[in-house]
C-alpha cells in the first residue's frame, strides 16, 4: 500500500475508483464498501483509492466535542491494506477545508486532483460545506465529467445499522432498559457491532509496582496514541500480542479507589503465567469479556480475594473459547 498525506503527492489519474470517508474502527459496514471497491477496480483494471480525514471532522467544527478515535490511523492504513486497498491518502481536516462546497471538493480534489473513473460510496453519504453533497449531485457531476456512482446500502445486525458512533457509545455507556440507567459499557455489544474484538496498543511503562505487592505482576500500558478510545473503567478479560506472542490476561482500566482517593487513571494488565520484564516493549491489547466495573475495597486482602475470582472467571472464559 502506498501512503499520501497531501493530494499533491498522488498523481492524477483518470484510471482511479475511489471512496472517501473518516472509517474510523473499519467496521462491517466499511469493510462492505471497501471491498466493492477493491472488486471493482480488479474487474476494471484500474487503481483504487481510499481518502479519509484526520483529525475527525467534529474535533474541528466544535470546539467541545473532542472524538476518541476507534483506530489509529496506524491501524486504519493496516486494515484498509488487509482488505486490498492500494492507495490511502488521508486529508488534513481544517476549518479551511470545511468551508469548502460539495462541488468545490468534487472538482478540486476528485476530478482535477486525483482523477476518477468511478467512486463507491454509502448510500447516504453527505460530505461538503453543511453536508450539501450527496449521491445526487455526484451522479450529476458524474454525467458531465465522466465518472459513475456507485452506492452501497447499508449493513445491519440484529436489525440496527452500524455505525462508529454507536460502537463508541457501547464502549464506553450502555443503559439498563429494566433501570432506565446507565451502566459502564457493553463490549459484547461493540465487538459484535465492531465484526472484531476492540484492542488497543501501547508501550510498557514503569508503575508502583502494587500489583506485585499483591501477587498479581502488572504492565502499565502508556497509550501509542492519545487519540484512541478507551473502554469504560472495569476489569476484562483480554488477549496480549506481545512480540508476537500470544498470551491471556487481565486487564484493569481504572482509579484503583481501594488505595487512592482520586487516583489517576491506569491502564495496567496482568498476563497469566508471565515472568519476565517487558519495560519499553509495545504490547496489543484484544479486549475478549468485561468481567465487572472497578469496586473500592475496604482491605487489600479483600482486593486480593476478589482478584482471584476474577483470575478464575477469566480462565473460565478462555477454557470455554477454545473448547
Amino acid at each position: 500500500m502506498q501512503v499520501f498525506n497531501s493530494i499533491k503527492d498522488l498523481t492524477k489519474n483518470k484510471n482511479t475508483i475511489l471512496t472517501l470517508g473518516t472509517f474510523d474502527g473499519i467496521h462491517p459496514g466499511h469493510l462492505k464498501i471497501i471491498d466493492k471497491l477493491v472488486d471493482c477496480s480488479k474487474e476494471k483494471g484500474c487503481r483504487n483509492v481510499v481518502i479519509t480525514f484526520h483529525p475527525h471532522p467534529r474535533t474541528v467544527l466544535s470546539s467541545d466535542n473532542e472524538v476518541k478515535m476507534l483506530t489509529t490511523q496506524e491501524e486504519r492504513k493496516n486494515l484498509l491494506e488487509k482488505h486490498g486497498v492500494e492507495n490511502f491518502l488521508t486529508i488534513n481536516f481544517t476549518k479551511e477545508f470545511a468551508s469548502l462546497t460539495a462541488e468545490e471538493f468534487i472538482y478540486d480534489y476528485l476530478v482535477n486532483g486525483i482523477g476518477l473513473s468511478e467512486i463507491v460510496l454509502g448510500h447516504d453519504h453527505h460530505f461538503g460545506k453543511g453536508r450539501g453533497g450527496n449521491v445526487e449531485l455526484l451522479k450529476k457531476i458524474g454525467a458531465a465529467e465522466n465518472f459513475s456512482v456507485t452506492t452501497v446500502d447499508a449493513f445491519y445486525i440484529n436489525d440496527e445499522v452500524i455505525s462508529s458512533t454507536k460502537i463508541r457509545n457501547a464502549l464506553i455507556e450502555s443503559k439498563n432498559k429494566k433501570a432506565n440507567i446507565l451502566i459502564d459499557g457493553d463490549l459484547k455489544k461493540a465487538n459484535s457491532l465492531l465484526g472484531r474484538n476492540y484492542s488497543f496498543s501501547g508501550t510498557v511503562i514503569g508503575g508502583d509496582k502494587r500489583g506485585r505487592e499483591l501477587g498479581y505482576p502488572t504492565a502499565n500500558i502508556k497509550l501509542s496514541s492519545q487519540e484512541k478510545l478507551l473502554p469504560a473503567i472495569g476489569i476484562y478479560a483480554v488477549r496480549v500480542l506481545l512480540n508476537n506472542e500470544k498470551h491471556i490476561g487481565l486487564l484493569s482500566i481504572g482509579k484503583r479507589p481501594t488505595f487512592y482517593n482520586a487516583g489517576e487513571l491506569v491502564t495496567e494488565v496482568y498476563i497469566y503465567n508471565f515472568n519476565r520484564e517487558i519495560y519499553d516493549e509495545v504490547v496489543t491489547i484484544e479486549l475478549v469479556e468485561r468481567l465487572r466495573g472497578e469496586e473500592k475495597f475496604n482491605t487489600a486482602d479483600d482486593l486480593i480475594n476478589q482478584m482471584n475470582k476474577d483470575k478464575e472467571n477469566g480462565l473460565k472464559i478462555f477454557n470455554e473459547l477454545n473448547n
